[in-house]
């Protein structure tokens, strides 16, 4: 095992760790948070734990059956308890960018509605100023990829159609819209950056998680976890 997958396992079994029957939860995306799935369904099968879970994702979906986690929707269950998901950074104030795997929309909607927010990252997602390292995503409607794009170029960004790996043309997200990856030298505010972004018509939503995480959970490759709270 490298010490990449080392780390996410540890911070995986970790927040799997807080879970306690009754509990309604979050279910992140990404593959931190599918170590936590698969160590949550350990979980489930040797203690019975009584829990049941909203899904980020198509992805995480298909993950929660694999481990034999019971699924909701917020329609059922408007009020979870913990949330678990993964991170691309996070700063020393505890404030995120998400959405390398393109679910930052659900997955802040996800966020929102719990009780706790436990994000899982390994010691290569911390940085010191947000935006060094990855790209703000944001989630757009088609026909205002233009508008958004000379946004960013006013804001001092690159922007950058984000396109399919295995396919013709651009990512599609879970909701059929298009990613705009955003990429800055640094953010110096990331809140006005949020608000700039959460007022700009075409946009749905964006990978700065502000403010949101109660927790956070970072995986060594030798096993051991720092667990924060910013």
């Amino acid at each position: 095992m490298s010490d990449a997958s080392a780390a996410k396992q540890a911070a995986g079994s970790a927040a799997a760790d807080l879970v306690e029957s009754g509990m309604m939860l979050g279910l992140g995306t990404g593959s931190t948070t599918a170590c936590a799935l698969e160590a949550l369904g350990v979980r489930i099968q040797k203690e019975a734990l009584d829990v049941v879970g909203v899904p980020t994702s198509f992805a995480a979906e298909r993950l929660a059956h694999q481990y034999g986690i019971p699924l909701t929707t917020l329609d059922d269950t408007p009020r979870l308890d913990l949330a678990l998901d993964g991170a691309d950074e996070v700063d020393p104030q505890g404030r995120l960018i998400k959405g390398r795997g393109a679910a930052h929309t659900r997955e802040k909607v996800v966020a929102h509605a719990a009780e706790r927010f436990v994000v899982l990252i390994d010691p290569s997602k911390e940085v010191d100023t947000l935006g060094s390292q990855c790209p703000v995503p944001i989630e757009v409607v088609p026909m205002a990829v233009g508008p958004v794009q000379r946004l960013i170029g006013k804001l001092g960004g690159r922007p950058e159609l984000r396109m399919g790996q295995a396919k013709d043309g651009p990512v599609i997200t879970d909701q059929a819209l298009w990613i705009i990856d955003a990429h800055f030298d640094g953010i110096e505010d990331p809140e006005a950056l949020s608000r700039t972004l959460n007022d700009h018509p075409g946009i749905l939503d964006h990978g700065l998680f502000l403010g949101m995480a109660t927790d956070v959970i970072c995986g060594e490759a030798d096993g051991n976890v720092t667990h924060t709270r910013p």
